[in-house]
């Protein structure tokens, strides 16, 4: 059963600069759609957080945050258990940041400071070095790249059955010749697809796939060699290589990582 949850907002949050959030919530939970006048930074810290914007899916790991802007109207679905860390940046503070939703690659000083600020449960800075703290963040914020989605969906009728067909089952190692021939069309043209409508190539959007899946049983504490034979791979190590690509760690070091931050 899927449990839904209204937001409320912080009854002082409209007066403050900056305000910071730590939250978890159960696996099957719904945040509704809502809107507030603030600006905010979303950090999962464990599993994979997917969010709707609009008729858009935003959907990340934990190393890539996600921008919400003032004033626009957002909602999230956890499919498993979910731990958010927020940073709340008032309106007024937000002109140099990105107008829509999406993606940020922040670098690692953004996630230390996220991480030092909740080991010490900040919720509000209140000292001289703390605010400072604060100024870094705004400052590595508006020179972070912005990324769409990072598994983007399309409703190409020749792409959108081979993208829900793989969802459903990210074993599948099926080429994309073969899917082509399946959807009636030359490989050529569903590689095209491919790069217009997802903005890279098959195989990396299947490798992205595959990398949330994996994270996902990670936490669920099965071995790399499980993981890797549950999503096609013929040994662990061709896992290790893409997890590492993608995540630039290793399956193990990020499982370690993630019990930590939880």
């Amino acid at each position: 059963m899927i449990q839904q949850i209204t937001y409320f907002s912080p009854y002082d949050a409209n007066s403050l600069q900056f305000f910071f959030r730590y939250e978890q919530t159960n696996a099957r939970t719904e945040f509704l759609p809502h809107t507030h006048s603030w600006g905010q930074v979303i950090f999962v810290q464990c599993n994979v957080l997917e969010m709707r914007v609009g008729d858009e899916r935003l959907l990340t790991p934990t190393a890539i945050p996600i921008w919400i802007p003032p004033g626009v109207e957002h909602a999230s679905y956890n499919h498993k258990q979910a731990h958010f860390r927020t940073l709340n940046i008032a309106a007024s503070l937000c002109d140099a940041l990105p107008r829509r939703a999406c993606l940020l690659k922040v670098s690692p000083i953004v996630q230390a400071i996220i991480d030092d600020c909740a080991v010490r449960e900040v919720e509000v800075p209140e000292t001289e070095a703390d605010w400072r703290l604060c100024g870094v963040l705004m400052d590595q914020l508006k020179c972070a790249e912005v990324q769409d989605s990072y598994l983007p969906i399309s409703d190409d009728k020749i792409l959108a059955p081979v993208l829900t067909a793989l969802e459903q089952n990210p074993a599948d190692n099926t080429t994309l010749a073969q899917w082509a021939a399946r959807v009636y069309t030359t490989e050529r043209t569903l590689s095209r697809r491919c790069q217009s409508e997802l903005g890279m190539t098959f195989s990396e959007w299947r490798q992205r796939l595959r990398f949330l899946h994996a994270i996902s049983l990670l936490e669920q504490g099965k071995s790399v060699k499980n993981v890797a034979l549950e999503l096609g791979y013929s040994s662990a190590s061709a896992l290790i290589v893409m997890f590492q690509q993608q995540s630039g760690t290793t399956p193990e070091r990020y499982r370690r990582s993630a019990s930590v931050n939880v």
